[in-house]
């Protein structure tokens, strides 16, 4: 133990020198370029002509480097940028030409749109300049707009969140050889210090049709086009001063209808009102309140066959819990977060081991910068008692902070607090009085991000002693555009109870290098070659080795965007507790027992930009003491611009000796999303999972009928798939249906914002 803890230490400061030091090509600052921003005379009229005076006045910036298929010149479509401002609105206008016969690539006219088969243009703002965190707005030729959060300073895909909603508005008009893109932010939208001269800010350019991505900065290619460590410099002609107070009410109201059908009883209607409101306690600092929550509107969770020992992931969707997410559900690593707002608003039914909402009475959450260095979240909820599963009312608190060191690295604490209200209860299995977790993490990144990494110590409290209740982690990626390298490791104790983070497994050890090499051909035909390889290897000190896999791969990716892989696999696996592989109730494989077994691997995506394309991935070898075929995938066909056709398809064939159960899951998911403007849409999709035994149906219809104010109309139901005989659905207005099975008809009136 002390062993690791001085490597880590040495790591520690290795990762330290490694973002301090300013001379190694690697902490270079990429860029100096500059956007000088000029005050508007006169308002702007948006209308994606741009004839305003303001226009013929600003700076044009053109020259954008293509980051695909190549990152070594200049793109082969111009782009044009200008800005301007006046006392409301920040202004962008982005002049997109065209020189290709044929509509313009986009699946359907939904807000929030994503991935490389659409054409956009694209603005990241950075207020604070930490290249950290920004702010990112994207409009489509159809007019179709999206808008997310960028955290941990683009490094990954998954750090461009589009969940996150807010004001602001676009305009585009097609021309002959063009498409022009003009843009309204208000500033109230935005967090910026108060006074500040100068933002960061950058543009980047989808263009599918002519399949090729580009940006105003110059990110290599192995990394995000919207990677925070490539941006220029946004110089206010005078220092922006923050205008008025910002404050936004967001009412609700719900009415449902529930009916249990294995009583025959008649149908019951719910209802249910509450509120949200959003205050800007400072410019950077925001302060979100809620009353009674609801979330019903949220999509329901895409099912997965489980063949898996532990616990699923599934992503945060619901809005209150969005902006500056990072800040508080960064903490840790993937599968091992001390904190998981998911746990807030569900709870586990542990006579039936299945998740149940849980009515959340109130909440404040107070989350952004204090100043270019300190950002600070504080969360307080309140959640429901259920007598029903022995659940006392639960307070939740959770404290963040977060300081930036060097250039873009920093140090975070958070502490999170789990407190029971009011009698317990007389159960066997008592609930905990309190939960409490602290933990310290260091995250790297350097200049050009070619260096990345975290260190982190967590510790949890609870009323039992405890020998090991600590987690442990470090990781270190170096990143180059032909050589990637990655270090992690873990120590999880036996004892470490974070009862609000996701911590699926515990008692390991755990070290999980990775190598790959990449070749750029001179090609037509393929875009990138790769070679990897990885180890990821699981111990304690009770049972020793407990799991392996090693796997050796090759990736291809085509300049036509498809995509190949193939890698074989060993695994060995050490059950610690008696498993069965199917999960459909047969004999399970014994406690104590080891397996290794072999697989090979191959996926493929296609050209997506196409109206048509799929996803295939396929598993072909063994698989404990049994032998495994799986094909999963997805199957998409678009209807320009108005909607998509899709079908979500898993199959595993499982075969293992007597006693053990042999089996057959299937998971088939058709789903019907569709546009009937851009403010109308469908979304219907169908889920079958033989595995659970279950049909479950979700059908939302959604009319925004102004900026971030919707009214939907929710219909889910649940079948058994043989008769057609209604299951449990998704629990919906924060309550908990009684016996019985039943369905619902849930329309719903949300985020009527008032600013």
């Amino acid at each position: 133990m002390c062993r690791t803890y001085f490597l880590t230490l040495g790591l520690f400061f290795c990762l330290t020198g490694l973002a301090a030091q300013g001379t190694d090509e690697s902490t270079t600052p990429p860029s100096a370029l500059q956007y000088r921003i000029q005050r508007a005379a006169q308002k702007v009229k948006l209308d994606g002509v741009l004839d305003d005076p303001a226009w013929q006045n600003a700076q044009r910036v053109s020259d954008f480097n293509q980051h695909f298929p190549f990152d070594s010149s200049r793109a082969v479509r111009r782009t044009e940028v200008m800005m301007t401002y006046d006392e409301e609105f920040i202004y962008v206008a982005g002049i997109c030409y065209d020189g290709l016969p044929g509509s313009y690539i986009i699946s359907s006219l939904r807000r929030d749109y994503r991935g490389p088969n659409y054409d956009g243009f694209n603005v990241v703002i950075d207020p604070f300049q930490d290249k950290t965190n920004a702010f990112f707005f994207g409009l489509s030729p159809y007019k179709v707009q999206r808008e997310g959060l960028i955290a941990n300073g683009g490094a990954g895909q998954g750090d461009l969140s589009l969940s996150w909603d807010n004001k602001w508005y676009g305009e585009t008009k097609i021309e002959d050889d063009r498409w022009v893109a003009e843009i309204a932010i208000p500033f109230k939208t935005l967090r910026f210090k108060d006074g500040t001269p100068n933002w960061n800010v950058n543009f980047y350019r989808i263009d599918s049709k002519q399949n090729e991505r580009s940006a105003w900065s110059d990110p290599p290619r192995n990394f995000q086009i919207y990677n925070l460590a490539y941006i220029g410099e946004l110089v206010w002609d005078v220092p922006l001063k923050k205008t008025g107070p910002n404050i936004s009410l967001i009412p609700f109201a719900t009415a449902g209808l529930s009916r249990q059908h294995q009583n025959g009883e008649p149908g019951q209607g719910t209802w249910s009102v509450g509120g949200d409101a959003k205050v800007a306690v400072t410019p950077g600092l925001n302060l979100d309140l809620t009353v009674n929550p609801d979330f019903s509107q949220v999509e329901v969770d895409r099912q997965v066959t489980n063949l898996d020992r532990f616990e699923i992931f599934f992503p945060e969707r619901r809005q209150f819990f969005l902006e500056n997410a990072d800040l508080f559900a960064d903490f840790g690593a993937n599968r091992l977060r001390p904190f998981f707002s998911r746990r807030i608003g569900v709870a586990i039914d542990q006579s039936t081991g299945q998740n149940v909402q849980n009515p959340i009475y109130f909440g404040a959450r107070l989350s952004g910068k204090l100043d270019q260095n300190w950002r600070l979240g504080l969360l307080n909820m309140q959640a429901g008692r259920d007598a029903a599963i022995n659940l006392p009312s639960y307070n939740f608190t959770v404290a963040a902070v977060q300081r930036r060191v060097f250039s873009r690295s920093n140090l975070g604490a958070i502490f999170v607090n789990r407190e029971a209200f009011g009698n317990l209860g007389d159960s066997p299995v008592a609930p905990e009085r309190f939960n409490r977790m602290f933990g310290l993490d260091y995250n790297l990144a350097s200049a050009t991000n070619t260096w990345t990494g975290k260190v982190f110590y967590h510790r949890s409290f609870t009323q039992q002693p405890a020998s090991e209740p600590f987690a442990h982690g470090v990781n270190l990626v170096y990143n180059k555009p032909k050589l990637r390298l990655e270090w992690n490791h873990q120590l999880v104790g036996r004892d470490y109870n974070a009862a609000v983070g996701f911590v699926p497994r515990r008692d390991y050890r755990r070290a999980n290098p990775q190598a790959a090499y990449f070749l750029f051909p001179k090609s037509k035909t393929f875009n990138r070659v790769g070679f990897y390889a990885t180890a990821d290897v699981f111990w304690n000190q009770t049972n020793g080795l407990t799991d392996r896999n090693i796997s050796i791969g090759n990736t291809i990716r085509f300049q036509n965007t498809a995509e190949f892989e193939m890698f074989v696999a060993q695994d060995y696996t050490y059950l610690f507790a008696a498993f069965d592989p199917t999960r459909t109730g047969g004999t399970p494989l014994a406690q104590g027992t080891a397996y290794t077994y072999r697989s090979f691997n191959l996926s493929f995506a296609s050209n997506n930009r196409h109206p048509f394309y799929f996803n295939l991935l396929h598993y072909w070898g063994e698989f404990f003491n049994g032998r495994r075929l799986s094909f999963q995938g997805d199957v998409n066909v678009r209807f320009r611009p108005y909607g998509v056709f899709s079908v979500d398809f898993t199959y595993n064939r499982l075969r293992f000796p007597a006693p053990q159960n042999s089996a057959d899951l299937w998971l088939l998911g058709p789903r019907v999303d569709l546009t009937f403007s851009r403010s109308l849409f469908l979304t219907a999709f169908v889920q079958y999972n033989s595995q659970i035994n279950n049909l479950n149906i979700n059908t939302r219809l959604q009319w925004r009928f102004k900026p971030v104010s919707d009214i939907f109309l929710v219909y889910t139901d649940n079948y058994f798939p043989d008769t057609f005989r209604q299951l449990f659905p998704r629990h919906v207005c924060g309550q908990k249906p009684g016996s019985g099975v039943q369905n619902y008809l849930l329309v719903e009136c949300v985020r009527l914002m008032i600013a």
